[in-house]
């Protein structure tokens, strides 16, 4: 224990500037200081003359010049004794090495080096004299890696390093006035990079400087002789501790201690003239035990932050069972002395044996302060959390004796602590013994097991002897109530209770289905999830596995908050948002096992489906949808059959049974595959599976049958089939591994649409790898999917704690729903292409991420020069072209172009009207005749033939300068293309596409060499750091050049300094956000669909090519080099499907959180700092998209604003996160659907129906329509069937809100056109309903199980002095029927209302309301029935 006090006792460390810390970077660089000597002499004459022994010693220490602060830990290097040798220069050999780690690369940090002169006086006393000092730059210069040495002279001052901190020295340099420079004198120094050194940055601080031969716990001594440890740090063997039944006793009693505490806080908070605050006071609000390891240094891991109870409190918890091994003494003894205990078991796996590692407790509460303290406008109705540490222990244990049970007296006061905070005052220790002092002061006891767990299970054996001891110990010591120290002892199956629940904890949603939308049922179970694909993106996508289960999170909240600057910008507190985060739930498909009986599964085999056949007419062969998929590429590409025809058959649908009796009589699907356009199915007949016996028969298995026009069934096989044909020809070169690579990645998102309502039942996901053929003619898979619907909580609700501080943010969830299962089948066949390809066309591009310049010197091979477009080299024969059908302005010019159009118009023209061309002929032939015979005619027809010869003698004249005028522009566009190279780019949103152009300058003479580019997708890397990070990501093995490119001010456009003949590599990145948000249609489209269905050849023009010229000037215009880069978009990966409904013409503000990262399989143990930071980009530069972290240790959340717009606007689009700093390939890609609908507000009570109305406006024709709801139960209309709507006319809907349970809830209203199946208008109901009063009790038992339920009755007697009609309701209608759900009383009398209860299954306990309504359906009375199922 000596051993961890003395290392702690020296481990005092100032801590950087506090803005500083604000703009530090997470990642760490180790640095090596080496002082070799010091040379000269700094020493004033006289000063050391009556010094017997005189030593030299340096002492090094970090300063920032920007805030001149002094921070981290001075380092003393030996001490040196000075021989001074008359003639020759000094010099003193040091050879120390100093190491250090930090985060603040910066130029402003300076490491501060002083000349100490230690002398020994005749008479014995010492004397330390400061002479001199010396700054050292460390970050001036980048250095790379650990081979690059940065090495110089440090000149020396005259003074000490304090003189830094005068106002006057506000630039430390050698030009300052005030800083004389001692000659002759210096220290030669080397800084390199130490890049191992993070790897034991967790086991001594930041900034701080340590030789290799100081003691650091955990790293193992040097094996040479240099004694230097940190020069290849090796970590010691961890050993894993077990922490069980744990407990704090606090003096004199925890009742009395807290009373005394709480009342010190409350008069220190609480305004002087009054106690409390509006009949508030401070209270405790949680108690916490942080526990960690520590080295004497730092905590080597984060401390477990765990809450403890009393004991009280946790036997109120407890069963019955383990409070009967309590001795009726104990319990006694309990209700007096109460301890501190914890419920859990503590894993420790960072221990090491060694005497400098110590396990460290530190007791924290929680109080909770009313917000009117210290405020004008006090409000008692919300709080906010403070903490502070009460108490604090250390303890080394010893690893050779395996298991002890420990007692720790517990520390405090105003003394070095490792949390470097305050912490409460001990009691006074001037009357008591040292005994009682260590018993005053509290203690905390524990059982401690070193190795393997099951020696733990052992110690637990003498649990009840050990607690008996430290009672007979407790009862030496007489207190001033002479009470004991009760007993505490845990059962087995007690300790694996876990911690308890706190404040600060945030509830993350288990890895649920991809889909996400708002439905509002209750939470079901949903199905564990399928393993994930085997094969992952490389460079273009990365995929980001959830944890399956919920994890609770302890907030780091031990951080002070810093004190308010006096500067003019006001301190940003840590976000915490006022509205419901929705919590992000990971990618998943819906369960493919089947849960139909074997008589069902036989009687959907039987029906007719259309079966996929293959080239061969042979059925295809089955793939068991549950095996793995081995994926091989080469195979894939090497399959003969070059065609991939993709067959998608949706077969049946199976409902879930919830009580519900509306079914929707049809359906229809919505998806999009690959870059084809969007499909929207037409809607499917679902008819019942027919079977003859009704014991067998599944009245929830409908198949899918297809309708015509008039409504009646279609003839012919069942189900729906769409098939897709991916051949060559549809396929871009170099396309083909890409298409492959979707099969394996993409799973395909299917929406499930209610054909009558259009409201959307839920989605379904099916993984596409199964559809690789792996060198097979034909494959399929048959699924049944889960079609699932998401609702999130609403926003109406502020969340509570305070939102300046971390960890206050309340548990959010997310209620997942299963609608039914869908049975599809899908297949691939593999056809040989239709037209025998050219083998140029299917060879793909190189893959190589370096273009080599194109300088036209390996021959041109010809081509138009009026042709504008890329060449295509191998082509050398070029059709000639008239030149009024290239340019349309020559064309206007010409009068023989006229004439050509004018001549082609009339012959168009004369098809359609012979009689006007008949009256045209006769008349000419009248003229000519009368030319003949006229002379003056003959001469008219000379000089228009003369007139015709000068137009065209001007029309050539036109060309002739058209073409003079040209011809520089067309010579300068061929040229260009001989120096044009040309490089394939097959991008995907969000994905950074990375490549490197070999730019030569041809010429004699050096250029400053200008980059143009015309889009700003496409950018020159200009930072080093990114441009190494690429390179380590692609794996490119070329230079890397520091600052290479130079920027003008005001401007983008990088400018690079090239030499005669020189060659280097210019990097690029290309990276778009922006796609095609064109709103889907809600509702079946059958005419689209049958283009669709007939093997589709269409592209969605989201995917549209495009090309990006880049152009490479030298300063005087001349063009060295183009780069013409083609974009080929592809299909981007959507991991999750967010679906919101909101109000038109409003903001649309959420909160979508993310799981924490540590508790995602493979992260980093024991590295602090090694949270990612995450980073947004929206596809939609008009929605605000941010990513906002509550706190260290807390999730981050993506905050989106949408604009919505009117009703029934869709507006669709995507969310890319990233945790790579550069955004080299996103984590998750989001899609998010924004449904505006008109918004009507409806407050009621529960079980009483609220009657409104809504005003329809008719269109330009007549409608018949119907209106539908989301929740029929609880929302009816009138006209509750189809009605006519009049042309432009105005007519009321009538709607009636009955809801069930008490709370805000959406519901959705839909009116719909019945003969076309189009919405014509949609709203969105926000009810918000109160409980009624509760006039009458009842509990009743029921047994669980068993095919009957129970009948009983309850009394209701009329007040009323006249008859009465009653109705009857009830929020539970599955367990609860009426007998009759309308009576009459007369006045004064009694009434037994009969109930039936229907049987239960499980037990549990259920609140079932009846209410009793009048004639009007307003609540009269509200009767409550507690059943227990037992």
């Amino acid at each position: 224990m000596k051993d961890w006090e003395n290392i702690f006792s020296q481990s005092h460390i100032i801590p950087p500037h506090k803005q500083r810390c604000k703009h530090a970077p997470s990642e760490k660089a180790g640095y090596q200081i080496c002082i070799e000597t010091l040379e000269g002499t700094p020493f004033r004459q006289g000063v050391l003359e009556r010094s017997v022994e005189v030593s030299c010693q340096l002492r090094m220490t970090l300063f920032d010049s920007t805030y001149h602060h002094f921070f981290g830990r001075t380092w003393k290097s030996s001490t040196k004794p000075i021989k001074a040798i008359p003639g020759k220069a000094s010099k003193i050999l040091f050879n120390e090495p100093i190491y250090f780690y930090t985060t603040l690369i910066d130029p402003s940090i300076m490491a501060v080096i002083e000349v100490v002169a230690l002398s020994k006086k005749q008479g014995g006393s010492k004397q330390e004299l400061s002479c001199g000092f010396g700054i050292m730059s460390l970050f001036s210069h980048q250095l790379e890696d650990d081979s690059s040495i940065q090495s110089g002279r440090l000149k020396l001052y005259y003074g000490t390093p304090r003189s830094l901190l005068h106002p006057t020295l506000k630039d430390p340099n050698e030009l300052n006035q005030h800083m004389t420079l001692i000659e002759n004198t210096c220290i030669q120094y080397s800084v390199r990079p130490h890049k191992v050194l993070p790897t034991v940055a967790h086991l001594f601080p930041e900034n701080v400087l340590v030789s290799g031969s100081e003691t650091i716990p955990g790293i193992m001594p040097s094996c040479d002789n240099s004694g230097d440890a940190l020069k290849k740090p090796h970590v010691q063997k961890t050993v894993i501790c077990y922490l069980d039944q744990i407990c704090l006793f606090l003096y004199p009693t925890l009742e009395k201690f807290e009373e005394e505490l709480t009342m010190l806080v409350n008069s220190d908070w609480l305004p002087k003239d009054d106690g409390n605050i509006n009949g508030g006071s401070v209270s405790i609000q949680e108690r916490r035990l942080h526990i960690g390891v520590h080295n004497g240094w730092v905590f080597v891991q984060k401390p477990q932050i765990v809450v403890v109870v009393p004991e009280a409190e946790m036997m109120r918890g407890h069963s019955t069972t383990s409070l009967k091994k309590k001795n009726i003494a104990q319990q006694k003894l309990s209700s007096t002395v109460q301890a501190l205990v914890l419920r859990s078991r503590i894993r420790l796996p960072e221990m090491v044996n060694h005497h400098g590692f110590a396990l460290v407790f530190l007791l924290e509460y929680v109080f909770s302060i009313p917000n009117g303290i210290h405020s004008k406008t006090p409000s008692a109705a919300s709080s906010t959390s403070y903490m502070h540490m009460i108490r604090w222990a250390s303890w080394t244990p010893s690893m050779e004796q395996g298991s002890a049970d420990v007692a720790l007296p517990l520390q405090g006061g105003p003394h070095h602590n490792p949390s470097n905070n305050l912490v409460y005052k001990m009691p006074p220790a001037n009357m008591s013994s040292e005994e009682v002092q260590q018993v005053e002061s509290g203690t905390v006891h524990f059982t401690f097991c070193a190795g393997s767990e099951n020696q733990l299970e052992k110690t637990r054996d003498f649990a009840e002897t050990t607690s008996k001891e430290l009672i007979q110990s407790k009862k030496n010591v007489k207190m001033s109530n002479s009470k004991l120290v009760p007993e505490t002892t845990f059962s087995p199956l007690e300790s694996q209770v876990g911690p308890a629940l706190s404040i600060s904890q945030l509830t993350t949603s288990p890895r649920y289905p991809a889909i996400s939308h708002s439905s509002k049922t209750a939470m079901q179970y949903i199905p564990s999830q399928l393993l994930p694909s085997p094969m992952a993106y490389q460079l273009s996508h990365a995929e980001l596995p959830y944890a399956s289960s919920i994890t609770h999170l302890e907030a780091d909240m031990s951080e002070s908050h810093p004190n308010n600057s006096n500067g003019e910008h006001l301190q940003e507190l840590l976000f915490s948002p006022v509205h419901a985060p929705i919590v992000a739930m990971g990618t998943q498909t819906g369960s493919t096992t089947s849960l139909l009986s074997r008589a069902s599964l036989a009687r959907l085999h039987s029906v007719e489906f259309p079966e996929i056949l293959d080239c061969n007419n042979e059925v295809a062969e089955v793939v068991d949808p549950s095996n793995p998929v081995n994926f091989n590429l080469q195979r894939e590409e090497a399959d003969y059959l070059l065609c991939n025809e993709i067959v998608l058959q949706f077969l049946a649908f199976t409902r879930i049974h919830d009580g519900s009796t509306i079914w929707p009589e049809s359906i229809f699907f919505t998806f999009q595959f690959y870059r084809f356009h969007h499909v929207t199915t037409p809607r499917l007949q679902l008819l019942q599976l027919e079977s003859s016996d009704i014991a067998t028969a599944d009245p929830l298995t409908h198949v899918l049958v297809q309708i015509n026009k008039d409504g009646s069934i279609k003839k012919g096989s069942p189900g729906f089939q769409i098939k897709y044909s991916v051949d060559p020809g549809f396929l871009k070169p170099g396309e083909r591994k890409w298409f492959l690579r979707f099969l394996a990645l993409q799973t395909l998102q299917i929406d499930i649409w209610d054909g009558e309502s259009l409201l959307l039942i839920g989605s379904a996901a099916v993984e596409m790898k199964h559809l690789l053929r792996q060198g097979r003619t034909a494959v399929q898979v048959s699924h049944d999917l889960e079609v699932i619907t998401t609702e999130y909580e609403q926003d109406l609700m502020v969340m509570s704690g305070d939102t300046a501080k971390q960890g206050t943010a309340k548990p959010i969830g997310v209620h997942t729903i299963i609608k039914g299962r869908l049975h599809m089948r899908m297949g691939n066949v593999g056809r040989p292409p239709e037209k025998k390809l050219k083998r140029r066309e299917t060879l793909p591009p190189s893959n190589s991420r370096i273009i080599t310049m194109h300088d036209g010197r390996t021959g041109f091979h010809g081509g138009s020069m009026l042709s504008n477009k890329s060449m295509n080299w191998k082509q050398s024969v070029c059709q000639a072209h008239k030149l009024a059908d290239l340019d349309s302005e020559l064309a206007a010019m010409l009068c023989s172009r006229m004439k050509e159009v004018s001549i082609a118009y009339q012959q168009t023209n004369s098809e359609t009207d012979t009689t006007e061309r008949r009256k045209k002929e006769r008349m000419m032939a009248v003229r000519q005749q009368e030319s003949q015979e006229n002379a003056n005619l003959r001469k008219s027809l000379i000089m228009a033939q003369h007139e015709e010869r000068t137009q065209h003698t001007r029309d050539l004249q036109i060309i002739e300068a058209y073409r003079e005028r040209t011809k520089p522009e067309c010579i300068s566009s061929m040229l260009n293309q001989a120096i044009t190279s040309n490089y394939t780019v097959y991008a995907t949103l969000g994905t950074a596409e990375f490549f490197e152009f070999e730019l030569k300058n041809p010429y004699n003479i050096q250029y400053t060499v200008t980059i143009e580019i015309d889009s700003t997708d496409l950018r020159v890397i200009t930072d080093t750091r990114e441009w190494k990070h690429f390179k380590e990501l692609t794996s490119t093995v070329t230079p890397i050049e520091e600052n290479m490119f130079h920027v003008q001010p005001n401007t983008v456009i990088p400018q690079l300094y090239l030499r005669a003949k020189e060659t280097v590599y210019i990097p690029f990145k290309y990276q778009t956000f922006c796609v095609d948000h064109t709103p889907m249609l809600q509702g079946p489209d059958a005419e689209s669909l049958r283009k669709h269905s007939q093997l589709s050849q269409y592209k969605s023009n989201a995917m549209s090519s495009r090309r990006i010229k880049v152009s490479f000037k030298t300063s005087d215009g001349k063009l060295i080099a183009i780069l013409q880069v083609n974009i080929e978009p592809q299909p981007h990966v959507v991991d999750q499907t967010f679906r919101f409904y909101h109000p038109e013409l409003t903001f649309l503000k959420k909160s979508i959180r993310l799981p924490p990262w540590y508790t995602l399989p493979g992260a980093p143990v024991g590295t602090p700092g090694g949270e990612p930071d995450l980073q947004v980009r929206c596809s939609d530069i008009n929605i605000i998209c941010d990513s906002k972290k509550m706190g260290p240790g807390e999730p981050q959340d993506v905050f989106i604003k949408v604009a919505g717009g009117p009703s029934p606007q869709i507006k669709r689009f995507f969310i890319a996160l990233y945790i790579d700093p550069w955004l080299a390939a996103p984590i998750q890609i989001w899609q998010i659907y924004v449904h505006s609908l008109k918004r009507v507000d409806v407050s009621c009570i529960t079980g009483q129906l609220t009657q409104l109305s809504l005003v329809l406006r008719g269109t330009q024709v007549v409608r018949k329509v119907r209106a539908y709801s989301s929740h029929p139960e609880e929302l009816k209309v009138d006209p509750d069937g189809v009605f006519v709507l009049p042309p432009n006319g105005i007519q009321d809907l009538h709607i009636g809100v009955r809801p069930q349970k008490a709370g805000s809830q959406f519901i959705y209203l839909n009116l719909v056109d019945v003969d076309q199946h189009q919405l014509v208008a949609s709203w969105l109901v926000c009810v918000s309903c109160r409980k009624p009063v509760i006039s009458k009790a009842f509990e009743i038992a029921l047994p669980v199980g068993g095919e009957k339920g129970c009948n009983k009755r309850i009394s209701y007697r009329n007040p009323y002095p006249t008859k009465k009609t009653y109705s009857l309701y009830t929020n539970r209608s599955d367990l609860l029927q009426f007998k009759e759900n309308y009576f009459e009383v007369a006045a004064g009398e009694t009434y037994s209302i009969g109930l039936r209860f229907a049987p239960s299954q499980t037990r549990g306990q259920e609140e079932i309301l009846i209410f009793i309504n009048d004639r009007e359906d307003k609540n009269e009375e509200t009767f409550c029935v507690k059943v227990r199922y037992e």
